[in-house]
């Protein structure tokens, strides 16, 4: 597991991240990309608890998710199983947990005040702390895709489904975007990443 986690997790939290992962022995699983999420947490059938987190997240953003996943453990072994997926019980887990991980030898000095601000009231994704995740995809491998914000009125964009959409204006946070097929109105965060339709 050491050898293995070193290359997804800064080199000064795997230590810390080991003697977490040891006191609950829980069972880390790296998988491919999956769109719709950066790791998951559940309980299996035989009673042993399951972590699965994605192999392309840069390594900043591999240990959040990793901490966010063993929150959830944490949280159903002090609190039960009847408390709500990222409720109060869960962020002050989480708060609590990531707290030793906030310094300079892990992270970079420009991601920490942004990661401070984060975690005094930790969303359910930090995607949708649009800063942060922004600051996050700095370290990612660069691709061909667009930030919706960046994104000019009227031009049309896809996702990595095949839809097809056309940007429309700003609402407060997030921006209108309506399909093309179905003219259906959708809202977007402003770092989701687009391919544009050239």
């Amino acid at each position: 597991m050491q050898s293995e986690l070193q290359k997804y997790i800064p080199t000064n939290a795997v230590t810390p991240v080991l003697k977490l992962l040891k006191r609950d022995d829980l069972l880390v699983k790296v998988k491919n990309e999956r769109k719709t999420r950066h790791g998951d947490y559940r309980k299996l059938p035989s009673g042993k608890h399951q972590i699965t987190i994605n192999s392309n997240l840069n390594t900043y953003r591999f240990l959040i998710t990793l901490v966010h996943e063993i929150a959830h453990l944490e949280a159903y072994k002090a609190y039960g199983a009847f408390i709500k997926p990222h409720g109060l019980e869960w962020k002050q887990t989480f708060q609590h947990l990531m707290l030793p991980f906030l310094n300079p030898e892990i992270f970079p000095d420009a991601l920490l005040p942004l990661l401070a601000k984060h975690f005094k009231n930790p969303k359910a994704s930090s995607d949708t702390d649009a800063p942060l995740a922004l600051a996050l995809k700095q370290f990612d491998e660069p691709n061909n895709k667009t930030f919706i914000f960046e994104v000019p009125l009227g031009v049309s964009f896809k996702l990595y489904n095949g839809k097809v959409f056309k940007m429309g204006k700003k609402r407060v946070k997030r921006y209108e975007c309506i399909e093309i097929k179905t003219g259906r109105l959708y809202l977007f965060n402003p770092n989701a990443e687009v391919e544009l339709i050239k």
